[in-house]
């Protein structure tokens, strides 16, 4: 029973604080177009611990729509040369920044916070992911270029542990072939 009671209190204070991540004040939506790369990445997810091996960087492509949404498509290179793609359209919410989604492919909903950006350099984003009674926390950072300083990368670590993701689960992607634009 006290396992029980400190796992619940656990995820308890972790919810709170994931609740309490703010979009940046000043967020740009226009600012946010183009392509970006996947750096780092950083998460409480079971399934994160078997894959993190195997992951390298990829590309992200954000493209505001008209509507003040944000189209997202996503690439990676596999080790036999194929590419691994997703995208999503995340609508907008009444808080510049803060964006929600549904992914089909994982069946879960997405509230999606651009936490921390330098529009010509990195972008951090801090994303709560619910499936049913399961939620998980994913973090990113994103680099206009494939390298960012070992500043901005330990921001992001520390960002991480902040939100509950342990230290273990904090990846730093290596670089990777890009695929062919679809």
């Amino acid at each position: 029973m006290t396992s029980l009671l400190t796992a619940l209190g656990t995820v308890l204070c972790f919810l709170t604080v994931s609740s309490e991540i703010m979009p940046q004040a000043d967020f740009n939506l226009q600012e946010m177009a183009g392509k970006w790369y996947l750096i780092g990445f950083a998460t409480n997810a079971q399934w994160f611990t078997a894959r993190r091996a195997s992951m390298k960087m990829g590309t992200a492509v954000f493209t505001p729509t008209a509507d003040g949404d944000l189209d997202m498509s996503y690439a990676s290179l596999t080790s036999d040369g194929s590419c691994w793609r997703m995208s999503g359209l995340a609508k907008k919410t009444d808080m510049p920044g803060r964006f929600k989604y549904t992914s089909e492919s994982w069946e879960n909903d997405n509230d999606m916070r651009m936490v921390d950006v330098k529009y010509d350099e990195y972008a951090l984003t801090h994303t709560i992911k619910t499936k049913g009674s399961d939620i998980t926390i994913v973090n990113k950072l994103y680099g206009r270029g494939v390298h960012l300083s070992p500043d901005l990368l330990e921001k992001f670590r520390q960002f991480s542990l902040e939100t509950g993701i342990l230290p273990g689960n904090v990846a730093f992607l290596p670089t990777n072939g890009e695929c062919p634009s679809a």
